[in-house]
């Protein structure tokens, strides 16, 4: 099933399962802020790193399977499959979009 996902997402969501950090960090804006495994990565090179280091510590696919529109968010479910325990999981990606690039992205269960 194809999701009505805005840009910055889909570019985000292609980047990452094409195993390109470079391509994933131009979807963020320079002072975005992620926050993944209760970890907070402020600014593109941050973000880079932890995409590097997320993409040699595991090998996993991840499909956009549901997202809804709250306040002004974006709450993508996402299901990763790979090589870590508990795989299969759905993750629930909390994006917030400004000038048409992702602003912060809150990783969780």
């Amino acid at each position: 099933m194809m999701l009505d996902l805005p840009a910055p997402i889909v570019a985000y969501f292609a980047a990452d399962g094409g195993n390109d950090a470079d391509a994933l960090v131009k979807s963020f804006l320079e002072d975005a802020v992620v926050v993944d495994e209760r970890h907070t990565y402020n600014g593109r090179a941050e973000i880079k790193q932890w995409k590097v280091n997320s993409s040699a510590k595991y090998e996993y696919t991840s499909e956009p399977i549901a997202v809804a529109s709250i306040d002004g968010k974006f709450l993508v479910t996402s299901r990763l499959v790979g090589t870590f325990k508990g795989s299969p999981i759905d993750l629930r990606y909390c994006f917030e979009l400004q000038d048409d690039k992702i602003a912060s992205l809150e990783i969780g269960l």
